[in-house]
């Protein structure tokens, strides 16, 4: 979190800052109480148990396909649909741990937290918190969110950011058509391109080695199980269609909620305000709801990061209405219209930064 320290506030200064709003930030801590009194933090536990149970059969089940079937192209590429899933669900739980939303010791969270991310899906759990934190603190804030630090080695994002871009005259790749080489270097390459072989970098750089121990595992029984079956470039194929069905997945997810948001540098804005500025929701449904991750609820999750996902429906209408006592956009969008967005933000962007490229 060190990125995000500014500074010790002097003893003579007021301790309210005049860029937050005050009577919002007096608002929002008195609905955090309410959530807390209405026990909307406390975590169904049982959610959580069927939902790794689903995971584990969809696991199972995969293997099951490959070893009744044979290793022929429809039974190989369902199992690989079906790993696909595991994997992408798998991080959605990981994530519910690494929240500490469904334990109420945080030691608890992160002893199954390391399993989850570890063992189900063979990434490091000390990654995925150093990243995801500094995300929380600053959704959309340029150089503080390491979410969007593809701008701008590879995309411009956000109105003012690539207008910025282009008024200094920088190109480090052709953004007015940013919106189509997105779909090749975006959704298919970012995990078995990228995090791929940056997490094994990571830990060692680090050294991690209970998390580089927990991953091992996870690449130990699934070469120990699929080997028999598929051989070694077979293996090896699966492996990738399974992280390239994950990739495409996890990103039009994740980006759907942020991505299309506003974009800037940190403001030093009131919490409420922050998040807002910075999340969408996404319609609710029990497919959007499972798809997803319950993550068509951005805007409750990143204003109550450690509830459980299973109660975001219940403190959204709360949320909508200080959102209308202060005149801030609530905005909820079709699934497919989410996705639509990401791409036309892009494009946005793109002509933005072009028209100041040539022109400013």
């Amino acid at each position: 979190m060190r990125p995000l320290l500014i500074g010790e506030l002097a003893p003579d200064q007021p301790s309210f800052e005049p860029s937050k709003n005050k009577k919002l930030v007096e608002d929002f801590r008195e609905l955090r109480a309410a959530v807390e009194k209405m026990g909307l933090l406390n975590p169904n536990r049982t959610f959580f148990i069927l939902y790794l149970c689903h995971i584990l059969v969809l696991d199972v089940a995969a293997w099951l396909t490959i070893w009744y079937f044979g290793a022929s192209t429809v039974p190989f590429l369902f199992s690989a649909v079906l790993l696909g899933t595991v994997q992408t669900q798998a991080g959605w739980l990981q994530h519910d741990f690494g929240h500490l939303s469904v334990f109420s010791k945080s030691r608890w969270n992160h002893w199954v937290h390391k399993f989850v991310i570890g063992h189900l899906k063979g990434a490091p759990a000390s990654w995925w918190n150093h990243l995801h934190f500094q995300h929380h603190a600053k959704p959309n804030c340029f150089q503080k969110d390491p979410d969007i630090k593809m701008h701008p080695s590879f995309f411009a994002l956000g109105r003012i950011l690539s207008v910025e871009l282009g008024v200094q005259k920088k190109k480090f790749m052709p953004y007015n058509h940013q919106h189509k080489y997105f779909f090749f270097i975006g959704p298919p390459a970012l995990v078995p391109l990228y995090f791929q072989w940056y997490i094994f970098y990571f830990v060692v750089q680090r050294k991690q080695w209970v998390d580089l121990a927990w991953m091992m595992t996870f690449y130990i029984r699934f070469f120990l199980t699929y080997l028999p079956l598929l051989g070694v470039k077979g293996i090896l194929g699966l492996h990738l269609l399974v992280r390239f069905i994950e990739s495409n997945w996890f990103v039009w997810v994740t980006q759907m909620n942020h991505i299309p948001m506003h974009i800037d540098y940190d403001k030093n804005m009131d919490w409420f305000s922050t998040q807002l500025q910075a999340t969408c929701n996404v319609h609710q449904s029990l497919f959007n709801d499972w798809f997803s991750g319950h993550l068509n609820f951005q805007i409750e999750h990143h204003l109550f990061p450690t509830m459980p996902r299973h109660n975001y429906w219940k403190v959204a209408p709360l949320v909508k209405s200080l959102c209308a006592k202060h005149g801030i956009e609530y905005q909820c969008k079709p699934l497919l219209t989410a996705f639509a967005d990401i791409v036309h933000s892009l494009k946005d962007s793109g002509e933005l930064w072009l028209d100041a490229y040539l022109h400013k």
